[in-house]
């Protein structure tokens, strides 16, 4: 159906609308970042004239061409899956934001590169599972100390990816867990970090109500891969 997007999209809104109401928030603190990984140009043309600005790529190979052929003056990039210290070199000029730094070496590796500010958030395996990238909580500190030096960096908050489950209600300790984190974080390095990156389509209204200002929403959005 071609009103699919539109109608995922206002159900989305009206989701978040709801969640942040209880919550006592206002729903336009909440950034969407729509996630475009397999979809073609056409899907984010779509999505961009109903009015989306911002999207997640997990891989940067996949990304390029999508950011050659759409650009960045409509369309906000945001990198959300791990970086490699070898793909650093195409992030200058294409990605707004990356979500996923994990460790000191690519927070080095990028800002060698770098000749312009990067937004960056740092990645945190808030549970701990030890098949997912991020960083463990217990070396959160270091790789923020490591970013609060780097010149070109600018760190805005921190992200994570909440485990899978059956009753989103398990991973609100997970996103709780992350608000302080960041609040520690903030406060060890006397800087604002207003960025919380954590919800996706299995658990967004838990995160909003949990804080979240930046949602990761992909199947919700464009249906089924």
């Amino acid at each position: 159906m071609p009103d699919t997007l539109a109608a995922n999209l206002e159900t989305v809104r009206q989701t978040i609308a709801r969640c942040a109401e209880r919550a006592g928030r206002d729903p336009a603190a909440i950034t969407l970042v729509a996630v475009t990984k397999t979809l073609p140009a056409a899907r984010i043309r779509e999505a961009i004239g109903l009015g989306l600005k911002t999207f997640g790529e997990n891989r940067v190979q996949e990304a390029l061409p999508k950011i050659e052929v759409i650009g960045t003056a409509d369309a906000s990039w945001h990198l959300i899956g791990h970086l490699q210290t070898n793909k650093v070199k195409f992030i200058e000029g294409r990605f707004a934001m990356v979500q996923s730094i994990d460790r000191v070496a690519v927070v080095e590796a990028l800002d060698r590169r770098l000749g312009s500010p990067l937004e960056i958030l740092i990645e945190v395996n808030v549970a701990e599972e030890p098949q997912k990238t991020g960083a463990l909580p217990a070396d959160l500190t270091t790789i923020a100390e490591a970013a609060q030096a780097a010149r070109h960096l600018q760190l805005r908050g921190l992200m994570t990816v909440a485990p899978m489950v059956s009753d989103p209600e398990q991973v609100r300790p997970v996103f709780r867990r992350l608000r302080a984190l960041r609040d520690e974080t903030s406060q060890r390095l006397a800087t604002p970090l207003p960025v919380l990156s954590m919800g996706m389509t299995e658990d967004y209204p838990v995160a909003v109500e949990e804080g979240a200002t930046m949602l990761r929403l992909g199947r919700a959005l464009f249906g089924p891969r």
